[in-house]
């Protein structure tokens, strides 16, 4: 596998949408929204039945890149069901609001599994942090991985690799990694402290 394959595929794992200005948003009002999506975002653990995977912790997710996510679900252009359901009426108000909230929220940290060599996983994803570090100069519209579920970064590029998420660069940059590959990588981000579940 090429390091490069690596270091664009974890650098435009979530491909940047441009950023909002989300300064103005409620967070009062984002906890109120946020209400309907704790049944899953709020149990640590919590598996989506099929196919199986962890729900992912959305605790101190950057706010342009919850909007961005919000906003590709509603339009289908990230393809599920239940996060279409949850977001085809939610107004661009709502989805900062929403954003902001979950931005500030970062709840106690529980483990991460995954099944991957994290040793391995840190060497083949040193350049991503390039984009996806977790110091405070971070663009907010590239997701942070850092204490995300293993086996949902996993999901996440296999998703690029079958063309369910549909961004040619993206499956570009994917298509080479092996299984092993995406789970060392993620086995690396899991094990690092940084995303938690919204309490």
């Amino acid at each position: 596998m090429k390091s490069s394959a690596v270091t664009f595929a974890f650098g435009l794992l979530a491909l940047a949408a441009p950023q909002i200005d989300v300064r103005a948003a409620d967070v009062e009002a984002g906890r109120a929204a946020f209400e309907t999506c704790r049944g899953c975002h709020s149990s640590p653990g919590y598996s989506n039945v099929y196919p199986t995977y962890y729900v992912p912790k959305v605790g101190g997710q950057r706010s342009d890149y919850i909007v961005s996510a919000l906003t590709a679900y509603k339009k289908n252009e990230r393809p599920h069901g239940t996060m279409k359901a949850n977001a085809y009426d939610l107004s661009e108000k709502t989805m900062e609001n929403i954003a902001q909230y979950l931005e500030s929220s970062e709840g106690p940290a529980h483990p991460s599994p995954a099944k991957g060599d994290a040793g391995i996983g840190e060497k083949l994803a040193e350049s991503c942090l390039s984009c996806h570090s977790e110091g405070p100069d971070a663009a907010s519209n590239i997701p942070r991985l850092a204490g995300q579920y293993g086996n949902y970064l996993v999901k996440a590029m296999k998703e690029y690799q079958s063309g369910k998420r549909n961004n040619a660069l993206m499956q570009a940059m994917v298509k080479d990694l092996s299984d092993n590959d995406l789970e060392n990588i993620s086995a690396y981000f899991a094990g690092l402290e940084g995303l938690s579940t919204v309490e």
